[in-house]
């Protein structure tokens, strides 16, 4: 009789919205074994996801860098987690290296799609099926269930983060009349995925003058558009906008995200946190495909054109017109709000 699963050691993707979408495969986990305990090596600037995910008993923070092979520093993370005895490891990336350190730590079950031909390094190998697994959390999910069971997507239970206090440096108040709309209008994958700066910026004139106030949430390196947006804003709207892009801690950004009445995001890391959040939201999609890797919620709203280039998945336009996101009009997502806010009087 084989030995009961007790502790698994997942390997965790590197991108917060796939880590997002990983919770459905902890709850999964947790549906059939609720006594498992899981442990996610995952690279730091995911943590504060982790901490909010009540399956995961702890995350192990991977100090090698997303893409650096590091053969060394595998080997000896390998070696210093075989003390504790996993039974089970679940490898989400695909790449050949993110497997060694479960080889490395003699985990007996080593599980994962097979990716960069990771025949020994896994010894449970999962060979895809795109056309039976045609969404990311559903490859995820699969893997919480023996081989035999990859003949058919599973179903999924979507993904539901916990939400902390905001630091009071964090607490801009609102009066009693006023709701509150979040824009993401960063994106990592690259430029492609933005909807473009002033449409972002006629959205929230129009809702300002509605009585709704707008922060915008992102890091460093959504600065510019951020500002973009901001410069757009009437004068006398001004002193309802807030840009907090590259002011927060993703922990922050998580608990503002909460605090929602509304977010708008670009196909991006924050939009999946609204969607695990159960914020209601609008996810604006041009080059990515919703039916790849959707918010995972059912309060959200999908918005995609049909182009003839798209979705094209590349991270600047190739065609250098960015119509698949420049043709999104503002008046679609005020319609949509308006819709989905029946009390807020929107023009």
């Amino acid at each position: 009789m084989p030995k009961p699963i007790e502790k698994i050691l997942i390997i965790g993707p590197s991108w917060i919205g796939d880590m997002v979408m990983a919770q459905s495969l902890f709850k999964a986990i947790k549906a059939d074994n609720p006594d498992v305990l899981i442990d996610v090596l995952a690279l730091a600037w995911t943590k504060p996801l982790l901490d909010r995910m009540p399956e995961v008993n702890q995350a192990i923070i991977m100090p090698i860098t997303h893409g650096v092979f590091a053969w060394k520093e595998r080997k000896k993370i390998g070696h210093n987690l075989r003390d504790r005895h996993y039974d089970q490891a679940i490898v989400l990336p695909n790449s050949w290296k993110s497997a060694l350190i479960p080889w490395f730590a003699n985990i007996p079950i080593r599980s994962g799609w097979r990716g960069e031909m990771r025949y020994g390094l896994l010894n449970d190998i999962r060979i895809l099926d795109k056309s039976i697994f045609p969404m990311m959390v559903q490859r995820y999910v699969s893997l919480a269930y023996p081989a035999t069971h990859s003949n058919a997507a599973p179903s999924y239970q979507a993904p539901l983060m916990i939400a902390t206090a905001i630091r009071s440096d964090f607490q801009i108040p609102l009066t009693a009349e006023q709701k509150r709309l979040i824009l993401c209008p960063g994106a990592e994958f690259g430029p492609a995925k933005q909807w473009p700066a002033t449409h972002y910026a006629e959205l929230a004139n129009k809702l300002i003058q509605q009585n709704w106030q707008v922060l915008i949430l992102g890091s460093q390196a959504d600065q510019t558009i951020a500002d973009d947006i901001v410069s757009h804003i009437e004068s006398d709207r001004q002193p309802a906008i807030f840009n907090l892009c590259g002011k927060t801690e993703l922990s922050d950004a998580i608990d503002l995200l909460a605090t929602a009445d509304m977010v708008v995001s670009n196909d991006s890391g924050l939009m999946h946190i609204a969607a695990a959040l159960q914020k209601p939201l609008i996810a604006i999609y041009g080059p990515t495909s919703p039916s790849f890797t959707p918010p995972l919620a059912g309060n959200a709203h999908i918005v995609q054109i049909d182009v003839e280039c798209g979705p094209c998945f590349q991270r600047i336009c190739p065609e250098h017109h960015h119509r698949c996101m420049r043709d999104i009009s503002d008046e679609q997502i005020v319609t949509l709000v308006k819709k989905t806010n029946p009390s807020s009087p929107i023009n």
